[in-house]
């Protein structure tokens, strides 16, 4: 987060560009001497959500680690604006699963913005640049009014959203969402899919979803990656999740990306 410009507080209903896309070429991943993800290439077009599915131990962690910047590899990662815009540096935003922190402390929503800021000591408070661009960004999720609350007090849909906002700036290209049902309840879960929809059409970006929570990704994905090391399918969620169900996910060393219609 930065002392960037403020996000404009306009909620209007906006339509994703369409020619926005993350372009990622031949990523692979060692740890350890170890080969992890192996030669995955694909697209990501803004204003479309991606779910990221497979078993545990496939490596959906390490790319979104990966897309990060946290740990190294191979191969390339650009955005591109469409037409007429070169390719740049990916912006990447970030919702984990959950934030560890001492509940007990008096550690306000504002303070968490000032801590992303990072510019000068939290004691000090945010600046009205921050507090200005923590406001818009916190009204985008529909919890403006969360700003001086305590984390400790929020419930688990409220941590949610705000660690959304904090992703939001500065203004992604392209959203990770590594499991947010954990913690959620069916309605809190709910909101926050429906405020995720709103924001990739507002935003222009594109949304990566992590989740164990098939029935969800059939609801809200667009595209769904079924990965095991490589990428093993690439499609619509009720084709590529009956690939899943008829166990394609076990065949780790396939390396052919099925695009299914």
């Amino acid at each position: 987060m930065s002392e960037s410009a403020p996000i404009s507080s306009s909620s209007a209903p906006h339509a994703p560009c369409g020619a926005c896309l993350t372009h990622v070429h031949n990523l692979c991943v060692r740890l350890g001497g170890q080969l992890v993800l192996d030669d995955l290439t694909f697209d990501l077009r803004c204003g479309e959500i991606t779910a990221l599915v497979g078993p545990n131990g496939a490596g959906k962690t390490t790319l979104l680690r990966a897309l990060l910047g946290e740990i190294p590899y191979s191969g390339h990662c650009h955005f591109h604006g469409g037409p007429g815009h070169p390719l740049r540096r990916l912006v990447v935003g970030y919702v984990p699963q959950r934030l560890a922190f001492d509940r007990a402390a008096p550690l306000t929503v504002a303070d968490l913005f000032a801590l992303g800021a990072g510019h000068r000591p939290v004691f000090f408070g945010l600046s009205a640049t921050v507090r200005a661009s923590a406001g818009a960004a916190l009204a985008e999720v529909d919890a403006a009014h969360l700003m001086e609350r305590r984390l400790g007090d929020l419930s688990g849909g409220e941590l949610q959203r705000v660690l959304l906002a904090l992703s939001l700036l500065p203004e992604p290209d392209l959203l990770l969402l590594d499991e947010p049902q954990q913690g959620l309840d069916a309605a809190g879960l709910e909101r926050f899919y429906e405020v995720v929809a709103r924001l990739r059409g507002r935003f222009d970006m594109a949304v990566v979803l992590v989740s164990h929570d098939l029935a969800a990704v059939a609801r809200v994905a667009d595209r769904v990656f079924l990965l095991n090391r490589s990428l093993l399918a690439v499609g619509p969620p009720a084709e590529v999740l009956r690939k899943l169900e008829n166990g394609y996910s076990s065949k780790v060393g396939e390396r052919k990306i099925e695009e299914t219609k």
